[in-house]
Formats: C-alpha cells, structure tokens, sequence
C-alpha cells in the first residue's frame, strides 16, 4: 500500500518532462500534443496518482461549484427538482452549493455574495425574488428554472399546455364546473402560463369556470387554514355541484384531498382532482392524484447542459460570449390517477 503521496515531480520523472508540462497536462491540456497527454494520463494510472483538488482549484481558479439557490424545500416540486440537480453530478461532475430562499431580496443577495466567494463556476435559480437583470450582473453563467427569466438563460414546462391539458381532463369528468386555483401571477412568470391555458380551453369549449387567485402560504399551516377556506367557500357557492378542482401543484393539490377526507371520510363524487408536477407526493398520497407531469429530471439534466455548455465556452481561451439567453421548454406529461375519472 502506497503511504506517499504522489507529487508532479514524481510524474515529472516518471515520464521525463518537465513539471512545468505536467503542470500545463491539468490546466491546459490543449496545449500539449495527444501523444503526450496519452503518455501523462498511462503515468498517472501506473502511479495511482490521487488528485490534489484543493490544489487544482488554487492553480487553476476553477471550483467545479455551482451555486442553487431554491425558494423552499417544504414544496415537493422544489424537493424533488433539487434532488434531480444534485443526481447530474454523476453525468457533469459539478458539485453544488445550495441555499433555500427566504423571498426577501436582501437575504437572497448575501446568499449569491457567499456563492460568489466560493468562486462558483455558475448558479441554478429557481427563486423568483431577484430579477433577471440583475442575476445577469453578476458575471456568472445563470440558468433559470420556472421563474423570470427574461435576461438570464432558462429551461421551464410548457406551462399553457400544462392548463390545456388541466382543463381537457376535467372536462371529461363530467364537472358542472371547472376551478383554477393559484396566486395573482404577473405573465412574466412561466408559471402564469398554467393559468391562461386553462382560461383559454374553458372559453374556447365554452366549459363554465372560475378562476380563484389567492396566496395559499409556502408552510404546511398557512396551506392548511387557506384551504379549508376554499373548499368551506366552495360547498357554499357550488352545493352539490360537481366540482373540478384544477390546484396549482401537487402539494397544495395534496392537502386539499387531505382537508376534504378528513371531513368526509373519503373523497366526495362532487371533487374532481388534478395537480401540477408529479412530484412523488401525487402518487404517495392516501388517493393517488391525477397531476400535470413536469418532467423533472428532464427539466434538471437540460438545465445542467445549458449551464456546462456556458461554463466550458467561458474556459476557452478565446471565449464567445453569449449573444442571447438560452430558453429551452419541456413539454408536460398527463398522468390521470385516482382523483379523476
């Protein structure tokens, strides 16, 4: 068993270069011919030479860090999406820096100065607090997923056929009414996207809708009391009506078939249920519920190859910079389960 560590002097005499040319083998390896990259990379495995990372990061100014900033990991979707993020080190070999957002800019702010003193390579933003303007200040590569994204790079859900697809489920369920519940969103966001597909197909088929905005909280309490609201609201202007509840993801989505079993004892043929996301929440759930699938792990590996692709032009010598953000969508995923017909 080797007790010592094996320095570029050692490769050096090893394979007769210089260290200087050893050297340039893991900072520049361009600048050596094939032929002597090949006889290096032999020496290295004939050595059992174990890389100095620390001292690669020194020489080289290269972390392989990427900074994720997320707005919270009570959503599943976010929980799920940073799970997905973390799996592509295996296929780019960044490692991750991750910070959960308060949605206060100020905090977000000393979030990204940290980051940036770690000397991260690139940054995953699915927190909305910052505008995109100013994430493409800070003159690192940025990709944005499901946020505005109109300066930096993205990749989001075909979020309107997303709300078709909603709308077209529920249709066919035989609801007396279809409700869209989710925030007052700007149509800067993607997500709004959900929304006017669903407007959209309900008017251009003529299906008698409602659309309720409101602001359900980001903690299992807030989600809970709001809710309960909602569906007490519901049964009093819809009595007896059969109602298709379109909810903005599957964790709100979730705890409203929770609130409804817990005061009924099962799910009531007057709800009909559909989600967004199909994070695992909507197939765990005591009823399985019918979601609009975003394909996360999609969405996670395409947002790691617009990234690594910005990175690497940036290690060039001659790097070309990037004339306009990258937006690149994925198409959703209708999943009918047990909360429709």
């Amino acid at each position: 068993m080797r007790t010592k560590k094996v320095t570029f002097a050692d490769i050096a005499a090893y394979t007769g270069f210089s260290k200087t040319t050893i050297s340039r083998y893991f900072n520049d390896p361009d600048s050596l011919t094939l032929e002597n990259q090949e006889k290096i990379s032999n020496a290295l495995v004939e050595l059992d030479y174990q890389e100095n990372k620390v001292g690669r990061i020194l020489a080289s100014g290269k972390t392989e860090f990427i900074g994720v900033i997320i707005p919270n990991l009570y959503m599943h979707y976010y929980s799920e999406m940073l799970n997905q993020i973390l799996a592509t080190y295996e296929t780019y070999g960044y490692k991750f820096l991750v910070f959960a957002g308060s949605s206060k800019a100020d905090v977000e702010r000393k979030y990204i100065k940290e980051l940036l003193a770690y000397n991260i390579e690139g940054m995953i933003i699915l927190s909305g607090t910052i505008p995109s303007e100013e994430l493409a200040s800070y003159n690192v590569p940025v990709v944005g997923i499901e946020r505005e994204d109109q300066h930096i790079s993205s990749v989001n859900t075909d979020n309107y056929m997303g709300g078709v697809q909603a709308a077209g489920l529920l249709s066919k369920s035989n609801c007396d009414i279809l409700i869209h519940v989710n925030a007052d969103l700007p149509d800067t966001l993607p997500t709004y996207g959900r929304i006017r597909g669903f407007v959209d197909t309900c008017e251009e088929f003529h299906f008698p809708y409602e659309l309720i905005l409101t602001d359900l909280g980001n903690t299992f309490e807030e989600n809970r009391e709001k809710i309960l609201e909602l569906i007490n609201l519901l049964e009093q202007k819809y009595p007896g009506k059969r109602k298709g509840i379109f909810m903005p993801n599957d964790t709100h989505a979730n705890v409203f078939l929770n609130l409804l079993i817990q005061k009924y004892g099962s799910l009531p043929d007057t709800y009909q249920i559909i989600g967004f996301d199909n994070s695992p929440i909507s197939k765990e759930a005591v009823i399985p519920i019918s979601t609009v699938g975003q394909q996360i792990s999609v969405i996670a590996d395409e947002a790691m190859k617009v990234l690594s692709e910005q990175m690497n032009e940036r290690k060039k010598r001659r790097p070309a910079p990037l004339r306009e953000p990258v937006h690149k969508i994925i198409p959703p995923i209708l999943i009918r389960r047990k909360t429709t017909i």
